[in-house]
């Protein structure tokens, strides 16, 4: 994996040591003496992660690491503190600053390595996501940054897997101060509760009765529905080369026996954050996708979409021989209303059109709109006898109730023109055409009326 590790120590000889390790693992190495070098360094994103001394001059690692967390431009960039300070007190004070982890020296090189790989790949995703983003917010979709930036990672749901009652007893006791806690003893039924459950975070000992705690860590990270779920291990001091298998396989963080209270809170928090953060980078990438492909008055799919999915769906009736309809409509008069009205007017006419052919149309079938008063719907499975019988249907649905405008204080009559064309040998192109050239005719009959192209 290749990433580039920020080191921010004051101390030359430290340095030059954390250096030498990362570059033997195939890392890129940058280097800050100070704080404010590490501020500019990852404003300009040239890291993956931070490395961070905590005993520095003029800004200690603490203020460093809380002015990353409150930066929208990089508080998504994982720290990892490597100090000296090894009182529990200090971890969740560098926790509290918003730390990813907390490493006493001297760190062996196996832990250090482990950390800032896990972290990175958790980075690169994080990453992806964010990319995606930005169109969102080109479209002006906000940015979950800002509210990531003020979650205080409370009120989260957690699932613990543990079989000890002294010990999960205690831990749900100082978990629930601050979120919604589940025990699960029984490691056979945690994968089902947890795919069940929709938590914000999975503690799992790995000290397990009879079962691989490592294994149930596998499972929740490779179970769709958990995917994303992240993993708080608990281990004892002798198990740590188990604990790095686990960084490998996606466990997150960890905490060694005996639990300190406020450092379990700490990561607790830290995870529960993070979790959100991704959940609404993933809900924004999902926003901008729908809106790239929906009509934002209408709500119906947009021409981009229609183009792109018409000629996937003529291909499939093609090769199974199934029959296709295309219907293109168009609201009589529209500039009328727009003009006698104005154009809220027209929206509201086009807000009820939309809503009226969705109740008059199947779920498979394909409703969008072209743009202006013009919209289309593909009609898979469907020959023109039955394509004409929905037409009409909704021809006279459209012609029988007026439609209200300006917040229902109005009514006025609306017509359309309905063009039919059946798939047949056409391509989509051809299919389209056709269907226009059935519905220009419509109109020069008199409109409000329906014609089906020639076969």
């Amino acid at each position: 994996m290749s990433a580039r590790v920020l080191i921010v120590d004051d101390v030359p000889a430290n340095v030059r040591l954390l250096e030498a390790r990362l570059s033997a693992e195939y890392f890129d190495v940058v280097t800050a003496s100070n704080g404010a070098q590490a501020l500019e360094i990852c404003e300009r994103a040239d890291c993956d992660i931070v490395l961070l001394d905590v005993m520095m001059p003029d800004m200690d690692g603490f203020e460093v690491c809380r002015r990353l967390k409150t930066n929208p431009a990089t508080h998504f960039i994982p720290v990892v503190m490597v100090t000296a300070l090894d009182q529990p007190a200090d971890r969740v004070r560098g926790l509290d600053a918003g730390a990813d982890d907390f490493l006493t020296k001297p760190v062996s090189d196996t832990v250090l390595i482990a950390r800032v790989r896990s972290l990175t790949r958790l980075k690169m995703m994080t990453d992806e996501l964010r990319m995606r983003a930005v169109t969102s917010h080109e479209i002006g979709i906000q940015g979950p940054e800002r509210e990531a930036i003020a979650d205080n990672g409370t009120g989260g749901r957690v699932l613990i897997v543990d079989d000890r009652a002294s010990s999960y007893e205690r831990f749900a006791r100082v978990l629930s101060a601050e979120h919604a806690v589940d025990v699960e003893p029984n490691p056979a039924e945690a994968l089902f509760h947890a795919a069940e459950g929709n938590y914000d975070l999975v503690i799992v000992s790995l000290g397990l009765e009879g079962f691989d705690g490592l294994r149930l860590c596998s499972q929740v990270r490779s179970l769709e529905r958990t995917r994303s779920v992240p993993i708080l291990a608990i281990a004892d001091p002798d198990e740590r080369v188990r604990l790095l298998r686990g960084l490998e396989i996606g466990v997150n963080d960890y905490l060694l026996r005996p639990v300190d209270a406020n450092e379990l809170l700490a990561r607790a928090r830290t995870q529960v954050r993070r979790r959100r953060y991704t959940d609404h980078l993933r809900d924004t990438m999902q926003l901008s996708v729908e809106m790239a492909i929906t009509d934002s008055l209408t709500g119906l799919h947009n021409r981009r979409y229609m183009e792109s999915h018409l000629a996937t769906l003529t291909e499939q009736a093609a090769a199974r021989r199934k029959p296709l309809t295309l219907m293109m409509l168009d609201i009589d008069y529209f500039k009328s209303v727009n003009d006698s009205y104005g154009h809220d007017a027209g929206d509201d006419v086009l807000r009820e059109f939309a809503t009226r052919i969705r109740k008059s149309i199947r779920g498979i079938d394909l409703a969008c709109r072209l743009g202006g008063e013009e919209f289309v719907v593909v009609m898979p499975e469907t020959d023109m006898g039955i394509a004409a019988t929905v037409a009409e249907r909704l021809r006279r649905c459209i012609a029988g109730t007026p439609f209200l405008i300006g917040n229902g204080e109005k009514k006025i009559d609306v017509t359309i023109s309905i063009g039919l064309a059946a798939l047949g040998s056409a391509n989509a192109h051809d299919l389209l055409k056709r269907a226009d050239q059935a519905l220009y005719q419509a109109k020069r009959d008199g409109r409000n009326r329906v014609v089906a192209a020639a076969a």
